[in-house]
């Protein structure tokens, strides 16, 4: 990395990007919090979506997230076979659930995070292996629910445990995204927290006549910070995806 710094600074970055990094592949597998939004007129973005805007031209985000996905569903929706099928030697794959997994009310997305989330977790990190590309976990970032004292509720904490525990176990690098997410929700506070999340008024879109507050999915603001922390935590962590980070500002 000094080498590829005293090159960038005497000739440029532009030139040395294109000669010393090799183009590489980031999969990314997940829910809403990370999808891509197509439709640019409504505020909400995942997280995914902002990820391109840090990283090197040489990193090509793929991102298979979609909403209301849990690990179960992932897989019996065979969306996992379908990125399986993507998968090429050499490429990353970034794992991120829980807010899905923990819905009890629905059998066809629930999966405990002491017993069927961990073996998924473990499943996917396996399949990726067997493929010859590198598996990596996240945790499920952090909603914005105050209680009524101003502390936050960490009502994920459970998952995120347990997807550290598989990580620990299986050795791939862990992303704690909802720890970071949750100290920097509690930082800001209740009413500084609000625009990173979803907050429309009423008669201004179709789907939500009345208007709604939305305190899980993320805006420009709020997918741009949570793709923020991940970047960072690459670079604190020495990962090999950090030499693809261009910026941690926009």
């Amino acid at each position: 990395m000094k080498y590829l710094l005293i090159l960038a600074l005497c000739f440029g970055f532009s030139q040395v990007q294109a000669t010393e990094i090799p183009p590489v592949k980031l999969h990314l597998v997940g829910d809403s919090t990370m999808s891509d939004k197509p439709n640019l007129a409504y505020p909400e973005r995942g997280w995914g979506q902002l990820l391109p805007q840090f990283l090197l031209p040489q990193l090509t985000v793929v991102n298979h997230a979609a909403n209301g996905r849990s690990t179960r569903r992932f897989l019996t929706e065979g969306r996992w076979q379908l990125l399986l099928s993507e998968l090429g030697k050499g490429d990353y794959v970034l794992i991120q659930f829980g807010h899905n997994d923990s819905k009890e009310s629905d059998p066809a997305r629930y999966a405990a995070f002491d017993t069927d989330y961990q073996t998924f977790l473990t499943q996917f990190i396996a399949d990726v292996r067997e493929r010859g590309a590198t598996p990596m976990l996240a945790s499920s970032i952090c909603r914005r629910n105050f209680a009524a004292d101003g502390s936050l509720k960490r009502d994920l904490a459970e998952y995120a445990s347990a997807a550290a525990k598989v990580a620990s176990a299986t050795n791939v690098s862990f992303f704690d995204l909802q720890q970071l997410s949750c100290d920097f929700w509690q930082q800001q506070g209740k009413d500084n927290s609000q625009p990173y999340f979803i907050q429309v008024p009423a008669a201004l879109y179709q789907k939500f006549p009345a208007g709604t507050t939305d305190n899980t999915h993320l805006t420009l603001q709020g997918a741009s910070k949570i793709a923020q922390l991940f970047v960072q935590d690459l670079k604190r962590q020495q990962h090999p995806l950090a030499a693809y980070v261009y910026r941690e500002l926009l």
